[in-house]
């Protein structure tokens, strides 16, 4: 049977690079250090785990199709309205959804340089046209997404903070960026970072989401509450906007251990206040020891670093990786993301960070510093 006898997909769909995540993997290490998905250290609360177990009594039964309790928890955590949160399979479920909503094919939806590469994916599942503004320094720019939006922008993309680069922007500017824009534009703030955030001028959306008709936030409970495998996101939104979700998304979205372990990691404050706290103590030191070796480091403000290599002499990324591969330490590669002068390590363990640390040491031929 030749092409033309066979169903064939939407053009912009073969124009889909698909996502690869982060490697698990390291050949031939007696031990592996996963450092490569900006997974906690942590692990998920005891609380979560507790729930997560004791929901198996009952897999015979569909899920709460509308997540109830799972809404509610999070609306008095955020002092939000239930009615205008919408749960999902992850926070790229809510992206596809959302694309799917108010993209029709040759609409536009800006998203930046090295932006999360889901943005660029559902904009083309969707039949969109994915448009890259420009960024400073590694952060969004918000005179570069202004200019790129045109008539047919129906979306913008934002993550605050970015992944992989650890930048954000502050409140202000996210603002200017929202006022700037057409009404009918949607500006979605993917804050999947958001907790580990801890500047005076940041703000995850709440604010804007509620005082306007054009803006939703995006959160999740893979990062900071350690419950990837769940796959938990949540949307706040205008009530139009999440009407609109609600008719489109798959009935039971969330299974029942997922609504159950997340309704609990909501009740343990102090388990997500010592991920921060380990975040506040090795963040700044793995970017100090790193920059002791000659390495550039972008500040971040997540919970990871973006390390730039030397993109010749034996010392480049791809060389770095191979090496710290060899030692069963497993960072993130980032071509897809333009970088390939660049790994992104996320925080880990004491121990995972020291050993990081030690083989660049070697790597590069310079003694590491003691602390």
């Amino acid at each position: 049977m030749s092409a033309q006898e066979r169903p064939t997909p939407r053009s912009t769909i073969l124009e889909i690079a698909a996502y690869v995540p982060g490697r698990s993997e390291a050949p031939g290490a007696k031990k592996v250090w996963k450092l490569s998905s900006n997974e906690t250290p942590l692990g998920p609360s005891p609380k979560a785990v507790e729930a997560y177990r004791a929901a198996a009594a009952t897999l015979e039964q569909y899920p709460d199709g509308s997540s109830t309790a799972l809404r509610e928890a999070i609306g008095k955590q955020f002092g939000l309205d239930p009615a205008r949160i919408v749960c999902a399979n992850g926070s790229d479920e809510l992206l596809s959804l959302l694309s799917q909503a108010y993209l029709s094919p040759g609409d536009e939806a800006i998203h930046t340089t090295h932006g999360f590469l889901m943005y660029r994916i559902v904009t083309l599942a969707a039949g969109g046209k994915p448009v890259v503004a420009k960024e400073t320094n590694y952060t969004a720019d918000v005179d570069a997404i202004l200019a790129a939006a045109t008539l047919r922008t129906k979306i913008v993309f934002l993550a605050n903070p970015n992944n992989p680069t650890g930048t954000y922007l502050p409140f202000s500017e996210v603002r200017r960026l929202q006022a700037g824009l057409p009404p009918k534009t949607l500006l979605v703030l993917d804050a999947a970072y958001s907790e580990y955030v801890r500047r005076n001028d940041y703000e995850a959306g709440i604010e804007l989401v509620a005082t306007s008709e054009n803006v939703v936030m995006l959160r999740t409970f893979s990062k900071i509450h350690g419950l990837a495998a769940l796959r938990i996101g949540w949307m706040y939104a205008p009530a139009h906007v999440a009407d609109v979700i609600n008719r489109i998304r798959p009935a039971f979205n969330v299974s029942a251990p997922a609504i159950a372990a997340g309704v609990a990691a909501l009740s343990d404050p102090a388990h997500v206040e010592r991920a921060v706290a380990h975040n506040e103590r090795w963040l700044p030191w793995l970017s100090e020891q790193l920059q002791a070796l000659g390495l550039k480091v972008t500040p971040s403000v997540g919970n990871f670093i973006l390390i730039h290599f030397p993109r010749e002499g034996g010392k480049t990324a791809k060389e770095a990786d191979d090496f710290l591969v060899r030692r069963g330490l497993v960072l993130r590669r980032l071509e897809p993301y333009k970088l390939p002068d660049a790994l992104r390590m996320t925080v880990g363990t004491e121990e995972a960070n020291r050993l990081v640390v030690s083989a660049l040491s070697e790597f590069l031929g310079r003694e590491a510093a003691r602390a």
